[in-house]
């Protein structure tokens, strides 16, 4: 039998890319599309502009979507919700959710800080789901909320873990070019974008700075123990569709040379005797001098491997390299569902 499972903020982006990871899973029966008052009552292919270039699944264009409301009989039978909702909506919803005894998959930043709070890369730390005892016994629902980072977050932490395990980490700059999907359909004007690069990307420097550092942390005595090393972000938009590219410099605790950052790197596959359908080998090496590159390489692992390359030394820090993420699969619909597989394998 699979588990029944719905989408909220099915309509836009990120919720398409849902749809589209959900329609056919081995696991997940894709049972409830629901978005905003608007599209309440419509067919799905009445509803959403769809931006995604294969068409929307057969078995998935007739189903009528439904208000985002927890108690709702749609969500009946429904025992997981992935949320594509806005941080706004996603701070009121998602919790309704929970009450209602729903496990709550995020894709928004709402809860992602939280102390009772899950963050979850689950090839990085994983354990940290752990927690939701103490948020279900705190909170008072049989529900939960666990969440997965920003999408530029994601791509850093997967590569640096394996540095930090073997060497240690002192310090971290990372320098982003983000793709205008990030930002949604509607998010950044064709006039502002094209021919040009945009150096802000509201909160999001905060975002990698803080999220990083609880992600790559411990959880112990059931509290979170942030990472000790500092990361500074630096974050751009640039006229690119899908694929954020990472320049990251890291400066280790423990000597090292950029074969040694490789060799780690390609070993790093913590999860592969777990058969988790979403999941793929998390780094993918390419030793050209000019890979990875978004339009080449973001759909490496079906979009769920970050893709590294030119790791050399660097004059100021110990090593530098450049990674490359699917910024809408691996960065968002598909990191919430890696970690629902997750979760349904090691806590159902």
């Amino acid at each position: 039998m699979k588990i029944k499972v719905g989408v909220l903020g099915a309509t836009g982006s990120v919720g398409q890319r849902f749809v589209q990871l959900l329609a056919e899973h081995p696991i997940f029966e894709l049972e409830v599309l629901a978005a905003s008052e608007r599209s309440a009552g419509k067919k799905y292919k009445d509803a959403c502009y769809w931006t995604q270039d294969t068409d929307i699944p057969e078995k998935i264009k007739d189903m009528v979507v439904v208000p985002t409301d927890a108690k709702h009989e749609a969500f009946k039978d429904v025992d997981i919700v992935f949320s594509a909702l806005p941080s706004d909506l996603a701070k009121i919803y998602e919790k309704e959710f929970a009450k209602e005894g729903k496990i709550v998959f995020s894709n928004a930043s709402a809860h992602r800080m939280e102390e009772d709070v899950p963050l979850v890369v689950p090839e990085v730390n994983a354990n940290h789901m752990e927690i939701i005892d103490i948020q279900r016994e705190k909170r008072g629902w049989d529900g939960a909320i666990i969440t997965n980072p920003n999408c530029s977050t994601i791509c850093c932490v997967i590569t640096l873990k394996p540095i930090m395990d073997k060497f240690g980490l002192d310090s971290v700059i990372v320098t982003t070019l983000q793709a205008v999907s990030g930002a949604g359909w509607n998010g950044v004007p064709s006039m502002a974008i094209l021919d040009n690069l945009i150096p802000y990307i509201k909160n999001e420097e905060e975002k990698m700075q803080t999220e990083s550092l609880k992600i790559l942390g411990d959880l112990e005595d059931n509290k979170f123990k942030f990472a000790d090393f500092k990361l500074s972000a630096s974050c751009n938009r640039v006229a690119v569709i899908d694929g954020h590219t990472e320049c990251i410099f890291v400066k280790t605790k423990e000597k090292v040379e950029p074969d040694e950052i490789k060799e780690v790197m390609d070993k790093f596959d913590p999860l592969k005797d777990l058969n988790l359908p979403t999941y793929a080998k998390p780094i993918v090496i390419r030793e050209e001098v000019d890979r990875p590159q978004p339009r080449l390489d973001r759909n490496t692992g079906k979009g769920m491997s970050i893709v590294v390359g030119r790791i050399r030394k660097d004059n100021i820090f110990d090593v530098k390299y450049v990674a490359l993420e699917h910024n809408t699969i691996r960065g968002a619909a598909g990191a919430s569902v890696l970690n629902a597989e997750y979760f349904i394998k090691k806590y159902w």
